[in-house]
């Protein structure tokens, strides 16, 4: 065995110490620079997440043109990896576009060389995607000298929110103007008071008002629109107003254009902006509410004389307004109506006063009544039939405000006239069916409308024609046939034409071929239509031509009868010239004095035979007259003169009788012109006629007057009078005048015989009469 001396133990024992404590040292290193690494690894890790977490994407250019950048920079661009140049980026559809590619690679070789920064937006083709490019040198750390780092963005939405704001921008701008328009065009006046209350802009109608020059004129003068007179001053109201933060209104005094007004000023804080205003005249609104309280008002009025009731609910469903036939309608006192009762009230008592229907579930019927108020369609109409008879036209119109109108009308009378009418329309088609003419109604474009059974039995034709209502020219073709001449079938079609159309009625006659004969008429109806009638007039035509024949005999005998009682007058007066002639000789005595008795019968021969003269005389006039022949002056006559011999003539029967003998001749009678004789003769007849028939102590009154054209003789007396049947009598020349106011045994000509003078002399004779009253004859004579 090797024996190490103490040296070398002690050397070797160094050694070992020497190497366990570097091994040691080693270990110690080594764990350490592990650490290390592990954190460094760590560290790497999440710098690699948060740049790729990151919103905007590293890319590195260095010198060579070369890049560096993480796959998503590729997906942003549409490219399927990153290429390894700066030049690759641009693609076909994809990638950046050339223009852009270029636009970056100039910018990236200017800041290599310059070292400036730069920014720029770029686009990805085939996507809306907007990428913001922001470059500058990197840092010595990260690349070698020359290389370039880029910065990407996805600023798709920045883009898209700068477009909105930008778009926003220029909307608030433009209403920004419009509103600086607005308040400029206003025709009140505007302000704006800074935040120090003092005037910052006004508008025209401001600078109208306090009569400045300009609107900055206003502004440097700082002149208010109103006064402090009676209240705070303008600033102080202000003040009050952005304290308080919420808008006022007060009602100030201003002067206007020279007058004095009432001015409604308005103050909005603006926050720190300041306060604006406005000012209203409300003289002109104070007019407007006047006119419409008195538009109300009249409302009203009209509708209290309305006969319809009227009730108005306002949006809270209560009685805003009734007129008075509505409460007299529903039996509603005016105390009750001032409470203003609601509407389900208001149908309760219409309910209690027997004013609604009858109906089985009330309270259901009452709430379909109360959606009227909330009716989307507009009004509602109802006919209500309430108990004894009555109906009601409901009409209820929803409000925009809310409330409800509604109007009920008494459609009693209307319901009844409606019966009544179709009443009457089923008596008149009975009637039509059943009347002995035919009738068609046609309207007014010519079609036949409406015809009873006579209008079809007479032209045979089929109900069925008729009733297609056909035309009048179809009608018209259809009836020729039957016609004994066809072609004045044309004349029903112009018939009926000239109804509708001209609205002139027409008549004619027409002839069928078995021998009847009808008279027809075409009349304009009320309601443009035109109504046309045939009457068979077969039998008529056989009766008028067998009077035509009775007509001309009885012409014949009447003309030998005037010709026999002409010649039979003239043939009278010969013999009774002589009668008289005689009758006078005795009378004065030629042939011998008279014993008295003698002497009285010569007399009474004398009085009747001047009373048969002058009938003979009156019938000889009436038959020359009939004639043609009666002789006739035309002279002017003076019919005062003329009235006051026949009044004297007549003095004899007054005094007798004792009558109240009235005349009144006026000067306005004048002249007229005509024959004197006959007029005499006229007044005489009547005058005597007068006399006659008045009683013992009557009164006869002769009234004589005129104007420019026309003279008047009134003869009037209190006699007995005549009725209806007398008067028609007393003029017709073969009447006994009445049997009573004739004279005893005459023929009774006075009145036929003084209307043919008057006639004659182209007036009227007017006779008025009344039994018990009297008599009046009117004689009217143009000058």
């Amino acid at each position: 065995m090797l024996t190490l001396s103490h040296g070398v133990a002690t050397l070797l024992g160094v050694v070992m110490a020497l190497w366990l404590g570097l091994a040691a040292w080693g270990l110690w290193s080594g764990l350490r620079l592990r650490g290390r690494a592990v954190h460094a690894t760590s560290q790497a890790d999440r710098l690699a997440q948060l740049v790729d977490s990151a919103p905007a994407l590293p890319l590195m250019v260095k010198t060579d043109g070369r890049i560096e950048a993480p796959d998503r920079l590729a997906d942003w661009l549409g490219l399927p990896k990153m290429p390894n140049f700066l030049t690759d980026l641009s693609g076909k559809d994809v990638g950046l576009s050339a223009d852009d590619a270029q636009a970056l690679i100039r910018d990236v070789s200017a800041a290599q060389k310059t070292g400036r920064s730069f920014v720029r937006a770029l686009k990805a083709q085939g996507s809306q995607r907007t990428l913001l490019a922001k470059g500058a040198p990197a840092a010595s750390t990260l690349a070698t000298s020359g290389a370039v780092i880029v910065w990407v963005f996805d600023a798709t939405e920045s883009e898209s929110e700068i477009e909105r704001l930008t778009s926003e921008t220029e909307r608030l701008k433009r209403a920004f103007e419009t509103l600086s328009h607005l308040i400029e065009a206003a025709p009140f006046p505007m302000w704006h008071r800074g935040a120090d209350l003092r005037l910052a802009l006004v508008n025209s109608a401001y600078v109208r008002a306090v009569e400045a020059k300009s609107a900055d004129d206003a502004v440097a003068r700082g002149l208010e629109l109103v006064d402090s007179s009676g209240g705070a001053s303008p600033m102080a109201a202000a003040a009050a107003v952005r304290e308080a933060g919420e808008a006022r209104a007060r009602i100030v005094p201003a002067t206007i254009g020279g007058e004095r007004r009432s001015m409604r000023i308005v103050d909005v804080p603006l926050g720190e902006a300041g306060v604006a205003g406005y000012a209203i005249d409300i003289d002109e609104v104070e007019k407007a509410r006047a006119a419409f309280r008195q538009f109300a008002e009249t409302q009203r009025d009209t509708l209290d004389k309305l006969s319809a009731g009227v009730a108005q609910f306002g949006a809270d469903r209560s009685l805003a307004f009734c007129n008075r036939p509505f409460q007299q309608m529903f039996g509603i006192k005016p105390e009750w109506v001032i409470e203003r009762p609601d509407f389900d009230r208001m149908l309760d008592r219409m309910r209690e006063a027997g004013r609604i229907p009858d109906v089985r579930d009330f309270p259901q019927w009452k709430t379909e009544r109360r959606g009227w108020f909330v009716r989307a369609s507009g009004a509602v109409e109802e006919n209500w039939l309430v108990p004894g008879g009555q109906h009601l036209r409901v009409v209820a119109q929803p409000l925009p405000d809310g409330g409800l109108l509604a109007i009920f009308e008494d459609r009693t009378e209307q319901a009844q006239l409606a019966s009544a009418r179709d009443t009457l329309l089923r008596v008149r088609t009975a009637t039509f069916d059943n009347l002995f003419e035919a009738i068609g109604v046609f309207e007014s474009d010519g079609r036949l409308h409406l015809w009873n059974n006579r209008f079809r039995e007479i032209w045979g034709f089929e109900e069925s024609f008729l009733s297609g209502h056909p035309r009048v020219d179809i009608l018209a073709e259809a009836a020729a046939p039957k016609l004994s001449t066809p072609s004045r079938s044309a004349l029903i079609r112009e018939l009926v034409r000239s109804a509708t159309a001209e609205r002139k009625a027409r008549s004619g006659r027409v002839s069928l071929k078995d021998g009847r004969h009808f008279e027809f008429a075409a009349v304009p109806l009320p309601d443009g239509n035109a109504l046309f009638t045939m009457l068979d007039i077969t039998d008529s035509r056989k009766m008028e031509r067998s009077l035509r024949e009775r007509a001309s005999v009885l012409e014949e005998a009447d003309r030998v009868k005037t010709n026999f009682v002409a010649n039979m007058s003239y043939e009278l007066r010969t013999p009774l010239t002589s009668i008289t002639g005689f009758a006078e000789m005795l009378a004065q005595g030629l042939a011998g004095p008279l014993e008295p008795q003698a002497q009285d019968y010569a007399n009474a021969i004398l009085e009747s035979s001047e009373r048969l003269a002058t009938l003979v005389d009156n019938v000889l006039d009436l038959t020359q007259n009939d004639a043609g022949a009666l002789p006739m002056e035309k002279k002017p006559v003076d019919l005062a003169e003329l009235a006051r011999r026949a009044g004297g003539a007549c003095a004899g029967l007054i005094h007798a009788k004792q009558i109240e003998f009235v005349s009144q001749i006026d000067v306005s009678v004048g002249q007229v012109t005509g024959d004197a004789k006959r007029l005499r003769q006229t007044v005489d007849h009547l005058l005597r006629n007068a006399l006659t028939y008045t009683p013992e102590r009557g009164r006869v009154l002769l009234l004589a007057e005129g104007v420019a054209d026309l003279a008047t003789i009134v003869i009037s007396d209190d006699g007995p009078g005549m009725d209806e049947a007398q008067r028609a009598q007393a003029l017709d020349r073969f009447s006994r005048a009445g049997l009573g106011r004739a004279e005893e045994g005459s023929a009774g000509l006075g009145l036929p015989l003084a209307r043919q003078f008057v006639e004659a002399h182209g007036g009227t004779l007017t006779l008025m009469s009344e039994p018990g009253v009297g008599t009046a004859v009117k004689i009217e004579l143009p000058r």
